[in-house]
Formats: structure tokens, C-alpha cells, sequence
């Protein structure tokens, strides 16, 4: 997310309150599940200003991706590899503050600077990553971490 230096704790999280109050308000039961999918990450797209956002989900020992907002991207990620294989197979969101300095980095745009992957859940097992990325560097936080779980979460419902 390229949130400004200037905004404080407090803007950040009123921010995301108000996204996922967006997000439960677009739902609609009636459409395909992808419809859902896509709306939702769109939304958060373009309201928190990201560089790329989308889902890679799982497939036996790899990701494969799924639905996506932004530029094409890798298509077949290594369980383990990379910073959303990492997130896959320690069940843990993963923050990176500058791409360039994490071990096995996959690069599927030179412009992403900084990426944060939470892991969704299907019967207490990771069954897809959320993927979220930023060009500036050091764009993701504590409360980025604990709204894009809430998310991920919304998400769960609608990625079969």
C-alpha cells in the first residue's frame, strides 16, 4: 500500500475499517464465486493504491495463480519458494519491506518493491495466499498484517 508517510496508526486503520465495510457491501450471494473474488481485489486495488494484488492458490506442493488485479504475473509458484511459497508452507503472513533482500526472491514484475502474502485457510490448512504488492519500498505494517487477514478471511468464502 502507498500510504504516505504523514498518515498516522489511526488513518490507516479508519482506512481499512471503511474497505472492508466496502467489501461486505459489494458481496452478492448470487453471482459466481469469481465475481466476488474479483470485485473484492479490485477494490482493494484501487482503494489502497497497490501496484498488484491477487490470489495464488494451492494445488498438491505448488500455487497456481488465480484470480488478480494489475499486470500479468508468475504463474506456477514452488511450495516454499518465493515470498508466497514462504507464506504457504509456514502458514504465516509474510512481510517484505524490499524484495531485493529476500532470499529467492521471485520476480514477477521489476517494479514491485515491497510485498506482503497472507495465507487463507481451508479446514485449518492453507489452501490459497493473498498477494499484495507495492513499488515503494517498506509499504507494509502491523496493521496492514492484521486487515489483510480479515480480508483473506472474506475471501476464504468464495476461492473453491
Amino acid at each position: 500500500m502507498q500510504v504516505p508517510k504523514t498518515d498516522s496508526p489511526t488513518d490507516k486503520k479508519e482506512r481499512y475499517s471503511l474497505l472492508i465495510k466496502q467489501i461486505q457491501s459489494i458481496i452478492v450471494d448470487e453471482i459466481p464465486d469469481s465475481g466476488n473474488i474479483c470485485n473484492i481485489l479490485g477494490l482493494m486495488k484501487s482503494e489502497l493504491n497497490l501496484f498488484w494484488v491477487g490470489l495464488y492458490i494451492r494445488y498438491g506442493q505448488k500455487l497456481g495463480l488465480g484470480a488478480f488485479q494489475g499486470l500479468p504475473a508468475c504463474t506456477v509458484i514452488q511450495w516454499g519458494r518465493g515470498v508466497c511459497g514462504t507464506a504457504a508452507s509456514s502458514g504465516e503472513t509474510v512481510i517484505v519491506d524490499d524484495v531485493s533482500e529476500f532470499p529467492g526472491y521471485i520476480a514477477c514484475h521489476a517494479e514491485t518493491a515491497s510485498e506482503i502474502v497472507v495465507p487463507g485457510f481451508k479446514n485449518g490448512e492453507v489452501h490459497f495466499v493473498l498477494d499484495v504488492d507495492s513499488a515503494t519500498t517498506s509499504a507494509f505494517d502491523a496493521i496492514d498484517k492484521t486487515y489483510l487477514e480479515q480480508i483473506s478471511q472474506i475471501l476464504s468464502r468464495f476461492v473453491k
